[in-house]
């Protein structure tokens, strides 16, 4: 079971080479093909002089001068990071794919969901609180991960992410979602050293779970030839995602797989707690689905 076709989502604030790099990796593990989507805001074309209060000061043309700088300068950024693009792939043998979108990031977002559905997997960034565009990309790895359908493996803003895959943590609820994030991984975690299957908040030896909730799992994984261990922490949901946070880090994890639980109510995406918290203070790849 292999990843045959990786989308990466790009732009020119933090993290974006970390998720390249990311991305580059996984492809070859299998000889995927990777297309990168860079999306950029465009500057805002400048208004008429009769909506202007100028006082005499300035001009048309020379709104309209700073325009055409700014826009030049996205766009020579836009073919900087494709030259780096094509460079990489080109020296690890990779097919790619460049695509650019020079528009709003809520019509990125949208643009991302589409193009995602065409790929095996797809790789976004959390949100870095310091870009500009904050308020509308924090929106972008839970829209993408819920309206998709594939998985996605969303990358901290800060710190780097060389590999994923060695060290991985599953974070059990036994729900659709969390079965459906399980078998999206197993492209990722088929060779990894050390599998930890995570439930909470559950209670030991439940009706068709073994001993621990997460039995059924391990063995499931075995099947696989993935050898993985069964944890168990008793806590409540609003802790949860705390503690998968935390698990994760002591284990020296690479790698997070758990679903992603979320509806819309009234046009507006609302997050379940734990998929919320994770999203918000992961510091390792999370991979989810819904």
């Amino acid at each position: 079971m292999t990843f045959k076709k990786i989308l990466v989502h790009l732009d020119d604030h933090r993290g974006h080479e970390t998720r390249l790099q990311l991305a580059i990796s996984i492809a070859r593990r299998s000889n995927a093909h990777l297309a990168a989507l860079y999306g950029f805001d465009l500057p805002q074309v400048p208004p008429p002089i009769s909506n202007l209060a100028t006082g005499g000061y300035v001009t048309t043309d020379m709104l309209r001068d700073v325009y055409i700088r700014e826009r030049d300068a996205a766009f020579d950024n836009a073919a900087h990071f494709e030259a780096i693009f094509r460079a990489e792939t080109s020296r690890f043998g990779l097919t790619g794919e460049w695509l650019i979108c020079p528009d709003e990031a809520a019509d990125r977002v949208t643009l991302v969901v589409e193009r995602a559905r065409y790929a095996d997997l797809t790789v976004v960034g959390q949100a870095d609180p310091d870009h500009p565009l904050f308020d509308v990309l924090a929106r972008l790895p839970e829209t993408v991960m819920m309206a998709c359908g594939r998985p996605v493996l969303i990358v901290p803003y800060a710190g780097r992410a060389g590999n994923v895959g060695n060290c991985v943590l599953v974070a059990w609820s036994g729900t659709r979602e969390a079965a459906r994030a399980v078998a999206d991984a197993l492209p990722l975690i088929q060779h990894a050293e050390t599998v930890t299957v995570l439930s909470i908040g559950q209670t030991h030896g439940s009706k068709g779970n073994g001993e621990q909730p997460a039995d059924d799992l391990v063995r499931y994984l075995a099947q696989h030839d993935i050898r993985a261990e069964a944890s168990h922490l008793v806590s409540d949901d609003i802790e949860a995602g705390e503690l998968i946070l935390s698990r994760a880090s002591d284990l020296g994890c690479d790698l997070i797989v758990m679903g992603g639980y979320g509806h819309s109510r009234m046009r507006e995406l609302i997050l379940g707690g734990v998929t919320r918290a994770v999203l918000q203070h992961m510091t390792v790849p999370v991979l989810m689905s819904h």
